[in-house]
């Protein structure tokens, strides 16, 4: 993808709008999108050891392209991020009918209502602050699993 903001768009399926998938095996799928590769591997050790697929993208035009190409069922999406902000990339991934559905949570390290607003503004479903609650980031893997056994 380029790395010029102002080119980047959402992924366009040429088939319109369909229903997402469900995850491989009944194992949701997670996006971890953070740049800093610490706490990628921290957050992919955490979710795989809970049954969870992880993918991974440490930037934001990565994350747009890998959320469009694998359709997760969770993406943790830092909110500072190299080349495509976080938020930025949370509204382009918003914009592909694959995607309206699919939970974001907004992990950050400012924890300031002001971030938070602009995080549910740009498109996410909730924020997370650094350093992570892994108990509370169970519980998004929990609502999950209870979705997933509920869509049969």
């Amino acid at each position: 993808m380029s790395s010029n903001p102002s080119s980047a768009k959402a992924p366009e399926h040429a088939d319109g709008p369909k229903s997402r998938p469900r995850s491989k095996a009944g194992k949701p799928l997670v996006l971890v999108v953070e740049d800093h590769e610490d706490t990628r591997f921290l957050l992919r050790t955490v979710l795989e050891r809970s049954g969870c697929r992880v993918v991974e993208a440490a930037d934001g035009f990565e994350a747009v392209e890998i959320a469009g190409r694998e359709q997760p069922d969770l993406i943790l999406m830092d909110g500072s991020l190299p080349l495509l902000s976080g938020l930025a990339a949370t509204r382009l991934i918003r914009e592909d009918a694959l995607l309206q559905d699919v939970l974001i949570v907004a992990l950050s390290g400012w924890a300031t209502p002001s971030f938070h607003a602009a995080a549910l503004a740009a498109g996410c479903n909730d924020c997370l602050d650094k350093p992570i609650d892994f108990e509370r980031l169970k519980s998004f893997l929990t609502d999950l699993s209870d979705a997933s056994f509920a869509a049969g």
